[in-house]
């Protein structure tokens, strides 16, 4: 496949061949699936922690544990960038710039649990 349409043929076979395994994948799944599965009681209700649910389904989930799930992996990814900042301070000719680069990186996390302190947003109530 060679020439000007040969890039679209090699793409056209492609594009056919993945139609082909989707439609074979979906064909071999309802064929071989049970026809009536097995409903026992139960089979469908919720299951949490051991214990039978009680109460509604719907419950109003607090803002604030996503707040902190948010700056907990803002924080914990931002300071694994401290680590390669200390391999490569180690190396010469690496010297006042990198520390000012890591204080002006320090100093913008800094401002950031600052703010969070500042907003009462870590207050646990």
């Amino acid at each position: 496949m060679t020439g000007y349409l040969g890039s679209y043929a090699t793409l056209g076979l492609l594009l056919l061949a993945s139609v082909l395994f989707f439609v074979t994948a979906f064909s071999a799944n309802r064929v071989l699936r049970p026809a009536r599965p097995a409903d026992p009681f139960g089979k469908r209700t919720s299951y949490e922690c051991g214990l039978d649910p009680v109460g509604a389904d719907w419950a109003q989930m607090q803002i604030r544990y996503y707040v902190y799930a948010y700056l907990y992996v803002l924080f914990a990814v931002e300071s694994v960038f401290l680590f390669p900042w200390a391999v490569v301070f180690d190396r010469p000719g690496f010297g006042m710039v990198t520390v000012v680069e890591m204080a002006v990186f320090v100093a913008v996390l800094a401002l950031g649990i600052l703010y969070a302190w500042r907003k009462k947003i870590l207050r646990w109530t």
